[in-house]
């Protein structure tokens, strides 16, 4: 959330802002809600000065005349206060609705456009060049006996599925390894829940409602399934003083992600790239405000060295305004070349790693004070992925397949597999 008191003095440039994302909100409104509350704000400290000098007038000595006018005046400042409290309550919740449309700032070298507008900053590794026909991950899953579509959408629904064989082992590698990778970083690591209260979900910015919702809501209770452990990891520290001296707070956070997927459609969505369940280690950060941008370089190059110790091609793109999500005011993308994907193979992202400065910690109420100072300041937050494991084994599988049906395993991921490649069912 932006901070509603900055409203009027920054609204040229929230507006630039949205325009550079293409959100279409009325700034005015927020404006005017925001001014609406601090006046009726106003209104109630004077009214509830009234009434307490009234209160205090009271414990004097009255005669039976002047007691009785004087009771008469505390009930009426007594409903006075109730309908300043009635009005300020309603206008709260306007100016919350209104703030929930207004998405973060956008980083200054940040690429204006839309979701084809991104800057590609780097490639590296080379996509591999078979002398065979390559087959994508589904094929290669049913030869070997690794995923089972159908009888997922039989127990659960399409989008769903099972591992089997082999794949098991694939995916508790790829967390271990990644889990390993993140301890050595100096991430604290975090198993954590799949559900979230919606005051948590909503603080993140991942609480769009209706038809293009990602959230799966549970019914008859105030809690979602987390779409990521950024949720839950930023909840770890709501409204949370955090001593100077622990910042960065790295955390790294395994869990199965739930996504509605609502829109997704197409060959690109196929198999297990768009899926309704998978499970995900997530790194998460706070920090302070001068040492963000640093650190959200930080994580993009773990990203860099998980993916280049899997030895899957990749090239990192700088993600335009119109694709970010509203938290983010800086987005980096891994994408995976992903040979099974379009006619001749294409890049399918694998990571992204965002800079969210403080509009999650405004909601969150994470602040730390510097040493010295006596003013609390808020956080900034900050996420990457470290492994989705559905998407990872897709690149895995169609990059190392090789000529015999077979799929290589990476040396650096051998020692948690327990095995070189994996073989014909």
């Amino acid at each position: 959330m932006l901070d509603p008191r900055s409203l009027a003095e920054r609204r040229n440039e929230i507006a630039d802002s949205c325009r550079k994302r293409g959100v279409d909100v009325d700034i005015d409104a927020a404006v005017e809600a925001q001014e609406r509350a601090t006046a009726l704000q106003t209104e109630l400290n004077e009214a509830n000065r009234r009434r307490n000098e009234h209160q205090a007038a009271g414990k004097k000595k009255l005669d039976p005349d002047q007691r009785e006018a004087h009771t008469a005046e505390g009930r009426a400042l007594k409903e006075t206060v109730a309908d300043i409290e009635a009005r300020l309550a309603a206008a709260r919740d306007a100016l919350a609705e209104a703030m929930a449309a207004l998405p973060n700032f956008v980083h200054p070298d940040a690429p204006e456009g839309g979701e084809e507008d991104f800057r590609e900053l780097r490639r590296v590794g080379d996509a591999p060049k078979f002398d065979f026909r390559p087959q994508d991950h589904l094929e290669l899953g049913q030869t070997l006996g690794l995923f089972d579509f159908e009888a997922g959408a039989k127990v659960t629904g399409q989008k769903f599925y099972f591992l089997t064989g082999q794949a098991v082992l694939l995916d508790l590698a790829l967390q271990r390894f990644a889990l390993d990778l993140l301890l050595e970083e100096g991430f604290a690591l975090h198993t954590t829940p799949d559900l979230a209260r919606r005051r948590i979900v909503d603080a993140m910015a991942f609480s769009p409602r209706g038809p293009e919702t990602q959230i799966y809501s549970v019914e008859n209770s105030d809690l979602d399934l987390i779409g990521t452990a950024e949720i839950t990891l930023g909840g770890l520290y709501e409204d949370e003083l955090v001593d100077e001296d622990d910042l960065p707070l790295k955390l790294a956070g395994l869990s199965h992600c739930y996504r509605t997927e609502a829109g997704s459609a197409g060959r690109e969505s196929r198999g297990l790239y768009r899926v309704h369940q998978f499970t995900k280690v997530e790194m998460f950060a706070f920090a302070r405000p001068e040492d963000s941008d640093a650190l959200h370089e930080e994580l993009l190059r773990i990203e860099e060295r998980i993916f280049n110790a899997l030895e899957i091609p990749y090239r990192v793109i700088d993600v335009a305004t119109g694709d970010l999500g509203a938290p983010a005011y800086r987005k980096f993308d891994l994408e995976a070349w992903m040979p099974g994907r379009g006619e001749a193979g294409e890049w399918g992202e694998v990571t992204s790693a965002s800079n969210c400065t403080d509009f999650q910690a405004r909601r969150l109420k994470t602040r730390f004070r510097r040493k010295g100072g006596k003013k609390n300041e808020l956080v900034h937050t900050l996420n990457g992925t470290a492994v989705a494991i559905s998407r990872v084994i897709i690149a895995l599988l169609e990059n190392h397949q090789r000529a015999d049906g077979s799929v290589a395993i990476p040396e650096a991921l051998r020692p948690y597999t327990g095995f070189e490649a994996i073989g014909p069912a």
